[in-house]
């Protein structure tokens, strides 16, 4: 197995083996564990990543928990967070599934360029393409979905998309790997699981040879996917303009297009838009200008002559955790550094301004967690009595509106916010004269 992977990432040029360092997104399931040893064992620098969506509860933090340290056993760079999925979700109108997707995607790639490092690795295998090709089939799809899951796209790399499932339980077996099951893989809520047990079984009895079958057939359609690709650039060349706020399309030029909505629906597969919102988009390319359409990652604004397409900041549905001992916390543009020093309160010197504070470190407890902050927060700031909510706190602080939501709070293990970034602590958090460890932590 080894070797096929091998082969496999320098015949498709997935990344440089010896020289690349490789993000890799580890649930804690088996197909995950056996990439991370693969690409291990093959000589790969790896950083491990893992996504806790906040629903599953205890057994999230089981996994969260193993991952961290099967990060620590491969002496592998660990990145986590932490996403609240139902409220993206609910915001969004689309399902829990399509949230959690878009939300870690979104994060893999901040890790990725914050980090400098090569592609993000994960674990989709031969049966997971033929699975996503067949229920792209169901749904309705393009080239693009017939040809299901593609060995790298962008900066996302697959090297285990050759190998048979059944290989990899034999890899596990033969290395003794350990992995956790998540029990919402054999749930029939969800569409692809019963893909998986009730229609894929009978398929395969009809051709033992399927998930081969289908990757062949992708084949051929990727073929004509590059065909077609090669006009959709050409059009894209003269129609595309890309600037730091916006990207804008020409309505002129694609309007002079051979199949407008499919290669409209090309140019726009990148924000995210769906076939039929494209052919919205173009029923209205004679509308008065301002009509806006939304995808879950991006908005699209058509204007008198133009396409006006911006991103959506999806970046209020993660919290991010600082663990005992971590010295530094880059997340949602805050950037947080954090010191623990043991010291003598009658001569410690308390940091000066609204960027800095000092915690008693006893007094809290870890993980710390970083977060936007909520109707409902209370907290007790230092200098004033009882406790206060944080919306009235920030009335008298003047924040201006288009400010708020860019305040984060920072909250000990129990809930309890220890620090308002930026503007006050807590005063139960305060340095007293019983003090002996302190937590300096300092906004960057």
């Amino acid at each position: 197995m080894l070797d096929q992977v091998r082969q496999f990432i320098q015949e498709y040029q997935l990344f440089n083996l010896t020289t690349d360092t490789v993000l890799v997104a580890v649930s804690g399931g088996l197909d995950s564990v056996v990439l991370l040893d693969v690409l291990h064992r093959l000589g790969v620098q790896v950083a491990v990543a893992h996504c806790h969506f906040g629903l599953r509860g205890e057994e999230a933090d089981a996994d969260e928990q193993f991952v961290r340290k099967l990060a620590k056993q491969y002496d592998a760079p660990y990145f986590v967070e932490f996403f609240q999925t139902k409220a993206f979700a609910e915001q969004e109108h689309i399902s829990t599934q399509m949230a959690a997707r878009l939300l870690r995607y979104r994060w893999f790639e901040a890790v990725r360029e914050r980090e400098g490092l090569a592609v993000i690795a994960t674990a989709h295998h031969q049966r997971d393409a033929a699975e996503t090709m067949l229920l792209n089939l169901t749904h309705g799809t393009g080239l693009a979905g017939l040809h299901g899951i593609q060995a790298k796209n962008g900066h996302v790399v697959r090297p285990l998309l050759p190998c048979a499932k059944d290989d990899l339980y034999d890899y596990v077996v033969e290395n003794r790997l350990i992995w956790r099951e998540d029990a919402s893989n054999d749930s029939p809520v969800y569409q692809r699981n019963r893909l998986r047990q009730q229609v894929l079984p009978v398929l395969r009895e009809i051709n033992p040879n399927l998930d081969n079958t289908l990757g062949i057939t992708a084949e051929r359609v990727g073929g004509a996917e590059e065909i077609v690709r090669r006009y959709v650039a050409d059009t894209a060349a003269e129609a595309r303009r890309d600037e730091p706020e916006a990207t804008y399309l020409s309505i002129a030029t694609l309007q002079k297009t051979a199949a407008t909505a499919l290669v409209l629906h090309e140019l726009l597969r990148p924000f995210g838009f769906s076939y039929l919102v494209v052919k919205d988009i173009v029923a209205a390319f004679h509308a008065p200008a301002g009509r806006q359409f939304d995808s879950p990652t991006h908005r699209l604004v058509k204007d008198r002559d133009q396409l006006v397409i911006t991103p959506r900041s999806l970046a209020g549905f993660g919290t991010f955790q600082l663990a005992a001992g971590q010295t530094e916390l880059r997340a949602d543009g805050v950037r947080l550094t954090a010191e623990l020093l043991e010291i003598d309160p009658s001569t410690f010197d308390i940091p000066k301004g609204k960027g800095s504070t000092a915690l008693d470190a006893d007094k809290l407890k870890f993980p710390l967690t970083l977060r936007k902050w909520q109707e409902g927060d209370t907290f007790m700031p230092l200098g004033l009595k009882g406790k206060k909510k944080l919306s009235d706190f920030l009335i008298d602080q003047k924040t201006p509106l288009n400010l708020k939501d860019n305040v984060r709070v920072l909250t000990s293990a129990d809930g309890k916010i220890c620090w308002v970034v930026g503007l006050r602590p807590d005063d139960r958090f305060k340095v007293t004269e019983e003090t002996e460890r302190v937590l300096v932590l300092r906004r960057g």
